[in-house]
């Protein structure tokens, strides 16, 4: 699915909030730097437990994400967990990661991407 560069420029300079779900519970975690590269979703696990165990079960997450004017889109998709390669190299790289473990990577393919509000 191709990722706008309106939705991308929201996604990329505002937090992010990131559900995902193991068998019956939900879970919601707010991420501070995603990235947009080749119409996926790379999020970066520097600290993260439950939502790499529920990736790992379940691949289906949801993302929301607005600015300050409350201008936002909630995106479907189903997300992969890496612990090596490209996408792993692409955010150790980025300077928000510096001095952070980057112990692997979420790499979300969005299917639907609806406007907030």
């Amino acid at each position: 699915m191709n990722i706008k560069k309106e939705v991308k420029n929201i996604i990329e300079k505002n937090p992010v909030a990131l559900a995902t779900v193991d068998n019956d519970k939900p879970n919601v975690i707010a991420v501070a730097f995603v990235k947009v590269k080749e119409d996926k979703i790379i999020i970066t696990d520097n600290y993260m437990s439950k939502t790499k165990e529920n990736i790992q079960k379940n691949p289906s997450v949801c993302l929301a994400v607005w600015d300050k004017s409350w201008k936002g889109f909630k995106l479907i998709g189903d997300a992969k967990y890496c612990h090596s390669g490209r996408w792993l190299d692409f955010v150790r790289s980025l300077k928000e990661n510096k001095g952070e473990p980057s112990k692997g990577v979420i790499v979300i393919s969005p299917k639907k991407i609806l406007r907030l509000g």
